[in-house]
């Protein structure tokens, strides 16, 4: 077993940026200024997969947005922390009321501000086109950019990681 495959093994949390990890680099404001997020819908199936087999799942952003509120009630997304200016003092927090170790967390994200979160937690998921830094410091990049299925590749990485993937595809082999 790959050391990648192990710490995924362990992770009990995920915890995603939304803007450049769960929506493209994009923000659009309309005339009135209203503000749209395009998100990805096989990420978002991939999210409803891992939050079944019991993995929890947060965000963690520094932008407010009632796109994200209104994506985050669909897939069933309780936990949003919006406008974090201190991204690590929430992720800490957060593991503390959890009961969940570093290392059963992960952390998803795209930019410099991501960076304290994804140092703290056991395992940090830089998206294919994040900034060169978090790359270099990330345990694992996915192959896709944020916005286009790169949560999804890590949902599946996790569920296959914990021998789930075949039971769920085989699911939805038998439902058809």
């Amino acid at each position: 077993m790959s050391e990648i495959t192990y710490k995924l093994k362990q992770v009990k949390i995920l915890i995603l940026d939304v803007d450049g990890v769960l929506s493209d680099q994009k923000i659009i404001y309309n005339d009135n200024g209203s503000e749209t997020k395009a998100f990805n819908v096989r990420d978002g199936l991939g999210l409803r997969l891992l939050m079944k087999a019991g993995i929890r799942v947060c965000i963690v952003t520094g932008r407010g947005s009632e796109a994200l509120h209104h994506r985050c009630r669909n897939l069933g997304i309780s936990e949003i922390y919006d406008n974090v200016s201190d991204k690590f003092a929430i992720v800490k927090n957060i593991l503390e009321k959890s009961g969940c170790s570093r290392e059963q967390a992960a952390c998803m994200g795209d930019d410099l501000p991501d960076l304290p979160m994804m140092r703290y937690a056991g395992v940090s998921i830089a998206v294919a086109d994040a900034h060169e830094t978090i790359i270099s410091m990330a345990d694992m990049a996915t192959s896709a950019n944020g916005g286009n299925g790169a949560v999804r590749e890590v949902c599946e990485a996790i569920l296959k990681a914990r021998g789930l993937w075949e039971d769920i595809v085989n699911s939805f082999a038998r439902n058809r």
